[in-house]
């Protein structure tokens, strides 16, 4: 397992400097911050005084080997808005997205496994067939209209939800979380299902699919055989062997739902790192945009080893094939 491990960290150090330089050249090799934090009327000594604070009068491989030795000690970069470190701003947005997504994803699991299970052991019902049809709606409704609708039918028309802010925070653990309140549950209530809403329609399918080829196998035909109760073969036999697919997928999803929660946190006003990439975007804030993507390059790659590693716990062949 160690050898495995020291492997797989070796293959991700290469990604992240892969992705690093593709990142870089990428967002620097586009446009010109300076004409959008430069006031027209400067003249042209003082637009070279701010490229050269900026460090962008240097050639581009300069400017990356430069932000490369930052990154290595911790930092990269400073905020050409708000003259503050890339890192500080995104660890500060962070803790809102990661709760964002963490409800989602919980969300997804508590009501997309049930559904899926019901739906593979009873395929021919009405109600599986009910929980399919909704599962491709959750597939083809688009994020942003799903959101407005949240907003429309539930804050404006029944004034049951906030529709934007995060509402009210307590610190746990060193960070401002607002599901441990009252009020900033009731405003998480509607972007976490709005950006569930795709995962519960994956879980689903993916548990149905797994569970409809899982029945065949001649484990859970033994199983029955030998007078096993249904609910010991549904959730011994069938429920373990499903999870694997199950937790890859939901796994990357999670990445997934850090990376392009843009759109939700934009319609419900959450401020989460999605809010601060689509600012920096707008005024071309080139290291808050590097930044933002490496931590993202980061979370994949630390989730995919996470799910890798959880394969061996779930699957005892993973174990003997890694000897």
């Amino acid at each position: 397992m160690s050898v495995y491990l020291l492997r797989r960290l070796i293959q991700a150090a290469g990604v992240v400097l892969a992705m690093s330089i593709i990142v870089f050249i990428g967002v620097f090799a586009i446009g010109d911050p300076v004409e959008i934090l430069i006031s027209p009327d400067a003249d042209q000594i003082e637009r070279e005084r701010a490229v050269a604070a900026l460090g962008l009068d240097l050639p581009l491989w300069q400017q990356y080997l430069v932000f490369l030795g930052k990154a290595v000690q911790g930092d990269l970069g400073r905020s050409f808005v708000f003259n503050e470190p890339a890192l500080q701003l995104i660890l500060q947005r962070m803790p809102a997205t990661l709760e964002l997504a963490l409800a989602a994803t919980v969300g997804a699991i508590i009501i997309g496994l049930p559904l899926g299970l019901y739906a593979g052991l009873k395929p021919n019902s009405l109600g599986s067939k009910a929980i399919m049809a909704g599962s491709i709606l959750g597939f083809s409704l688009p994020t942003f209209w799903v959101g407005l609708m949240l907003i429309m039918i539930f804050a404006v028309q029944l004034g049951w939800l906030p529709s934007t802010g995060r509402g009210e925070t307590r610190e746990l653990l060193g960070l401002r979380w607002s599901f441990l309140t009252a009020d900033g549950l009731s405003h998480l209530v509607m972007p976490a299902l709005n950006l569930a809403l795709f995962k519960i329609s994956l879980v689903i399918r993916l548990t149905r699919a797994g569970v409809r080829e899982t029945m065949l196998m001649d484990y859970v035909k033994f199983a029955r055989a030998k007078g096993l109760s249904p609910f010991r073969v549904t959730f011994v036999h069938v429920f373990k062997n499903i999870l694997i697919p199950v937790i890859t997928v939901t796994g990357l999803e999670f990445g997934s739902t850090i990376a392009f929660s843009v759109v939700t946190e934009s319609i419900f006003a959450w401020p989460g790192m999605g809010k601060l990439i689509i600012d920096s975007i707008n005024v071309l804030d080139r290291p808050v945009i590097v930044a933002y993507l490496m931590i993202i390059v980061l979370m994949f790659i630390t989730i995919n080893l996470v799910v890798d590693l959880m394969y061996s716990v779930l699957d005892p062949r993973v174990r003997l094939d890694s000897k």
